[in-house]
């Protein structure tokens, strides 16, 4: 068995899925100061779509999957890949097999009345299979082509045998396996099958219920292979706003806050009852153009558009300066982000020249016009009542644009609604959002053109021979210094092209009570190390306590 140093894990998901469901005022509820056991509930900026980890797609999803699902691999918090469902692995010299060797001793989530079933080779050959069958929207197909085939060898054995030999192959076989025994449909997996929203797993909490305030409840798993975790519930509550969810948290209505609104981390500093802990996910924040818009095909277009807005300003003005601006498709402090390429300034002369460039001229209203069409779009935002630093952001951009003569009109859109609107039909004109990544800094979901269509990751259509090219050449070499040599290329190229107005990359906070003990975050699943955390009370807490965070 082999132990080596990886990159995290890959995921592309949407974070600003903001579904919101009934919110509780809290502002007159008592400070907290009772025992609440050994049950934690946290607050979530929104609500889940799917329950499962095959058609999630969204942050709030896949916290949840961490805590019902296991990979045949996982990754430690010192990085290094170690055993999970497998229990050893075996590699082939050239690189092209790859044969886990499954625990006998991992039983599924039993079904109410009924008896737990083990986990076996079936289980993984079925999730491969149902996970890249055609039909199967997942933002994981892309990830995985490079696969030729899936063979049990037997009950506890299977084989996968890959087209070619990739670079660092192990840390993506960290996908969580599902029940061949769990969907209705066995052939592929659609958001109506009753899986995804009741789902079973191996991992260390079970699914219990979703309450009708939108609350999903976990049970521990008892029967748990790595042994029953310590805290018996987790509870993840939807908040529609941050504001409510911070007064949540500091009246003691919840334990832990997963994503903290930057402006309120001076207020939790200065809480002796709570600690507040950063964690580096390399995400950020964008606009993204639909260009099948023949307003927005022209690159000049949108690059005045990110011209004729102050990120510095709304950065600062907005998030505390808790971030830093970015020129292109990867964040930094990934070995893939072209530090060479600096963000485009803040210039107004310039964006008013690009426009007319375009071939566009100002309206006696003062909106720009070309060929008789008014350069009015829609701008669409997921999320159903604004929170305030949202709110501030998009209207920012509205009040930018139209000194350029750019007629913006934002919708706020509950969340399924934003995305069936942006991802299966593609009726918008901008939309806001954020991406998150691992460092393998895959992003050809993002921005190849045979991942247009719907439910797709690049939901603007965009298309760019180059691009395209840059994009497969870097998964198909295995040096790593020449992947990042085309990585750089294609950070110039997209930042050039515009597909997206890149924003800034911000620092995340998660705050907890100090009853809440061992506590350690993945930097984008949060919740892998969960099954050892533990509640606490009174005595003195500072050998669990992370390193003190500090606001900028």
């Amino acid at each position: 068995m082999k132990k080596i140093q990886t990159r995290m894990f890959w995921m592309l998901v949407v974070m600003f899925g903001l579904a919101l469901g009934h919110t509780a005022a809290y502002a007159d509820a008592a400070p907290a100061s009772a025992n609440k056991g050994s049950g934690l509930s946290y607050g979530e900026y929104g609500r889940p779509t799917t329950l499962d980890p095959i058609t999630s797609n969204d942050m709030i999803s896949m916290r949840i999957t961490e805590l019902l699902f296991n990979g045949l691999v996982g990754i430690n918090n010192k990085q290094q890949i170690v055993p999970e469902l497998a229990e050893s692995w075996d590699q082939s010299a050239d690189g092209l097999e790859y044969t886990f060797h499954l625990r006998k001793d991992v039983k599924w989530h039993p079904k109410s009345g009924e008896e737990a079933k083990p986990f076996t080779a079936d289980d993984v050959v079925f999730t491969y299979n149902i996970m890249m069958h055609p039909r199967t929207v997942t933002p994981l197909k892309v990830r995985y082509e490079f696969v030729s085939e899936v063979k049990k060898l037997d009950a506890n054995t299977v084989r996968f045998t890959l087209k070619r030999p990739i670079m660092n192959a192990l840390p993506k076989f960290t996908f969580k396996i599902i029940p061949e025994f769990g969907p209705a449909n066995a052939a592929f997996l659609g958001r109506d099958d009753p899986f995804v929203q009741n789902p079973i797993g191996t991992g260390p909490y079970r699914y219990k219920e979703t309450t009708a305030n939108g609350e999903i409840v976990l049970e521990a798993n008892p029967d748990y292979f790595k042994g029953a975790p310590k805290i018996t519930r987790f509870v993840a509550k939807p908040f529609a706003d941050q504001n409510i969810m911070n007064q949540a948290l500091m009246y003691g209505s919840i334990d832990m806050s997963v994503l903290v609104n930057p402006r309120n981390v001076p207020e939790i500093q200065g809480d002796k009852r709570l600690r507040l802990q950063s964690y580096s996910a390399l995400s950020y924040q964008f606009f993204g153009y639909n260009t099948r818009n023949p307003l927005l095909a022209d690159k000049r277009v949108r690059k005045a558009f990110t011209l004729a807005i102050n990120r510095s300003e709304m950065l600062s003005s907005f998030f505390n300066n808790q971030g830093t601006v970015i020129s292109g498709p990867f964040a930094p402090g990934s070995w893939a982000y072209n530090l060479d390429v600096k963000p485009l300034p803040y210039d107004i002369e310039a964006a008013e020249k690009l426009l007319s460039q375009a071939g566009f001229k100002k309206g006696s209203d003062g909106v720009m016009v070309k060929d008789g069409k008014r350069l009015a779009l829609t701008l669409k935002v997921p999320i159903a009542q604004e929170s305030e630093s949202v709110k501030r952001v998009v209207l920012a951009f509205k009040i930018y644009l139209r000194r350029v003569g750019a007629d913006i009109n934002v919708e706020f859109l509950e969340w399924q609604a934003w995305k069936e609107a942006v991802f299966a039909n593609h009726d918008f004109d901008i939309m806001f959002a954020s991406w998150v990544f691992d460092d393998s800094a895959d992003i050809s979901s993002l921005f190849h053109s045979g991942e247009i269509g719907a439910w797709r990751n690049n939901f603007g259509g965009y298309s760019n021979p180059e691009v395209d090219s840059l994009l497969v050449e870097a998964k198909n070499t295995l040096d790593h210094e020449k992947r990042r040599t085309i990585y750089r290329k294609l950070h110039e190229r997209l930042a050039d092209e515009a597909p997206y107005t890149f924003l800034w990359t911000l620092t995340n906070y998660a705050a907890y009570d100090r009853k809440v003990r061992a506590v350690q975050i993945h930097p984008y699943k949060f919740f892998p190390y969960a099954d050892t955390w533990y509640i606490g009370e009174g005595g003195d807490d500072k050998a669990d306590a992370p390193a003190p965070t500090k606001a900028k």
